[in-house]
C-alpha cells in the first residue's frame, strides 16, 4: 500500500495531478516515489472526479497496479523517462485486458489479448506508461461530442452542463482535471483538436503516415485518421509523437530562432463566420505571434470550401454506412437498428440518398487534389492561423446522438469546421489553449503545417507556451480547485 491508496492521500494526490507527465517521471527518476505512488495517486483521483465528469468508459485498477509493481521490481530506467506515469488510451485503442467499445452498444465487451494489442499501444507499454483505464468517446468517434447512448455521457471540467468536445472527450476531460496527464485521441475529422480546444489542453494531430499503426486497415482511416497523446504542456505532447513516429525523430525540446510566415484565416469553411468571443481570440493570438517577430498576413484557404465540405460530408457519411454494414453482419438488421444510435444510422441513411459513385469519385479526386494545394500554399506560408473551433463549447445536449437528425447534422459540422481540412490533406495540425472566453470556457486555436512538418508546429508551441502561459489555469473542478475534505 502506498499513502495514495486511501483517502487519506487525497491532497497529496491532487498535488500530485498538477504536475505534467515529465515532472512526475522526474520523481520517480529521483527515487521521491515509485510507480505504484504515481499509479495509486492517479486511481484516487478518477475516483474522486470521474463520478462527476464521467470521463472513463473503462476502469483497469487492479491492472495498472500490477503493472506498477513490475515496473518498481526492474528498477529505474534511463532511456524510459516516463516509465511509471499513468495514461488513459482511448476506448478504440485495443489494449490487452481491456474491452474496445468504440463507445457502442454494439460491440461485446470482450477483452483484448496481447497478440491484438495495436503498434501503437505497444510503443507506449514499451515507455512504461501505466493505463488506469479507458477514456469515454462517442459511438466510433463519429460526434463531435462525448455523449454516448453506451455511457459515460462526459461532462466538461470548465462547465459540468458543456460538452468536453468529442471524439476524444474522455481524454480532453480527463486531463483538464488532471486525473492523468497523458490521454490517447484519434483524430479522423478533428476530434483531437476539438476536445483539445474545449477542454483547454494541447492536441496535435500528426500528419498523414506520421505515427504507427493504431486500428486495422481502412481506405478511408488510412487517409484522415491520426493519432497521438494529448496533454497540458507543449513538452508532453512533443515527447508522445517522436514516441510513435515510425522514424522515431528526435524530439523537439524547446522553441526555435526561426521566424514564420504565418497565414491568417478568419472564416471557416464553408464561409462561416466564428463566434464574436472565438474571432477577438484569434486576433490576440495574431497579434502575440506579431509581436514575437512572426510575420502574420490575412489568407484564403487553399482549396474551394465547397469542394472540402462536400467530400468531408461524403466520406464521414460512408463511415456511419460502414457501421451500419458492419452490425446487420454482425447480429441482422433488427440488431442493427437496436444496438446502433440514430445518429450513425442517420449518416448511414443520409450517405444510402445523397451518395452515389459521382459524390465518391468527386470526393477523392478532392482528397488528392489537397496535398498538392497545401505544398503550394506552405511554400509560401509556413504555417496557418485560425480557430479551432467556430464556438465556445455548447451546452449537452446540442450535440446528443438522439437529437433529431436533420438538425443534429449541420449544427456539428458546423461547429467542427475549422478541424476536418488537415484530415483530408493529411497535414498537421495543433491546437493550443490560449484563450477564454467571457464565461471562463476554453478557446483553442489552430496552428497548421505542411505535411512532414510536426516538428515545426512543436517549436512554434513551445514559444507560444512561454509567451502566454496557460499551465496555472485550471477548471472549477479539477486537482487545483478541488481542497481536501479529511
Amino acid at each position: 500500500m502506498t499513502v495514495f491508496d486511501s483517502p487519506a492521500g487525497l491532497a497529496d494526490a491532487l498535488a500530485l495531478g498538477r504536475l505534467d507527465a515529465h515532472a512526475q517521471g522526474a520523481l520517480r527518476a529521483r527515487g521521491e516515489l515509485g510507480a505504484l505512488d504515481l499509479t495509486d495517486a492517479a486511481i484516487l483521483r478518477a475516483r474522486h472526479f470521474d463520478p462527476v465528469l464521467g470521463a472513463l468508459s473503462h476502469t483497469a485498477f487492479d491492472a495498472a497496479r500490477q503493472h506498477a509493481r513490475a515496473l518498481d521490481a526492474a528498477g529505474v530506467d534511463t532511456a524510459t523517462p516516463l516509465a511509471g506515469v499513468p495514461w488513459l488510451p482511448k476506448d478504440s485503442l485495443r489494449v490487452p485486458g481491456m474491452p474496445t467499445r468504440g463507445g457502442s452498444r454494439s460491440r461485446t465487451g470482450t477483452l483484448a489479448t496481447a497478440d491484438e494489442a495495436s503498434p501503437f499501444v505497444r510503443r507506449f507499454e514499451a515507455a512504461g506508461l501505466v493505463a488506469i483505464g479507458k477514456s469515454a468517446m462517442p459511438e466510433f468517434g463519429l460526434m463531435g461530442s462525448t455523449e454516448p447512448l453506451l455511457g459515460p455521457v462526459t461532462a466538461n471540467p470548465w462547465a459540468l452542463t458543456h460538452s468536453p468536445g468529442g471524439s476524444s472527450g474522455g481524454a480532453g476531460a480527463a486531463l483538464a482535471a488532471g486525473i492523468v496527464p497523458l490521454a490517447h485521441g484519434s483524430d479522423g475529422a478533428g476530434s483531437i483538436r476539438i476536445p483539445a480546444s474545449a477542454c483547454g489542453v494541447v492536441g496535435l494531430k500528426p500528419g498523414r503516415g506520421a505515427c504507427v499503426p493504431v486500428r486495422g486497415r481502412h481506405a478511408i482511416e488510412d487517409l484522415i485518421v491520426a493519432d497521438s497523446l494529448m496533454s497540458r504542456t507543449v513538452r508532453d505532447t512533443a515527447w508522445a509523437f517522436a514516441a510513435a513516429h515510425p522514424e522515431s525523430p528526435v524530439a523537439v525540446t524547446g522553441p526555435d530562432a526561426r521566424r514564420l510566415r504565418i497565414g491568417l484565416v478568419v472564416d471557416a469553411l464553408p464561409g462561416l463566420a466564428p463566434d464574436p468571443e472565438v474571432a477577438a481570440a484569434l486576433d490576440a493570438t495574431a497579434r502575440l505571434c506579431q509581436s514575437l517577430g512572426h510575420h502574420v498576413e490575412p489568407v484564403a484557404w487553399p482549396l474551394p470550401g465547397e469542394a472540402v465540405w462536400a467530400a468531408l460530408y461524403t466520406l464521414w457519411s460512408r463511415l456511419g454506412a460502414d457501421a451500419v454494414e458492419l452490425a446487420v453482419a454482425q447480429g441482422g438488421a433488427a440488431f442493427a437498428e437496436r444496438a446502433l444510435e440514430p445518429w450513425t444510422r442517420g449518416l448511414a441513411h443520409w450517405h444510402d440518398t445523397h451518395c452515389g459513385v459521382p459524390e465518391l469519385e468527386q470526393a477523392w479526386a478532392t482528397v488528392a487534389a489537397l496535398p498538392a494545394a497545401f505544398a503550394d500554399f506552405h511554400a509560401r506560408h509556413d504555417v496557418l492561423l485560425c480557430p479551432t473551433l467556430r464556438t465556445p463549447p455548447p451546452t449537452l445536449g446540442t450535440l446528443a446522438p438522439d437529437r433529431d437528425f436533420d438538425a443534429l447534422m449541420p449544427a456539428m459540422f458546423e461547429w467542427i469546421s475549422y478541424t476536418p481540412l488537415q484530415n483530408l490533406a493529411g497535414t498537421p495540425a495543433i491546437s493550443l489553449p490560449l484563450a477564454h472566453g467571457r464565461d471562463g470556457l476554453p478557446i483553442g486555436l489552430q496552428f497548421a503545417a505542411d505535411r512532414g512538418r510536426e516538428a515545426m508546429l512543436l517549436a512554434l508551441a513551445f514559444e507560444l507556451e512561454t509567451a502566454a502561459p496557460w499551465c496555472d489555469r485550471w477548471p472549477p473542478v479539477s486537482v487545483a480547485a478541488t481542497q481536501d475534505t479529511r
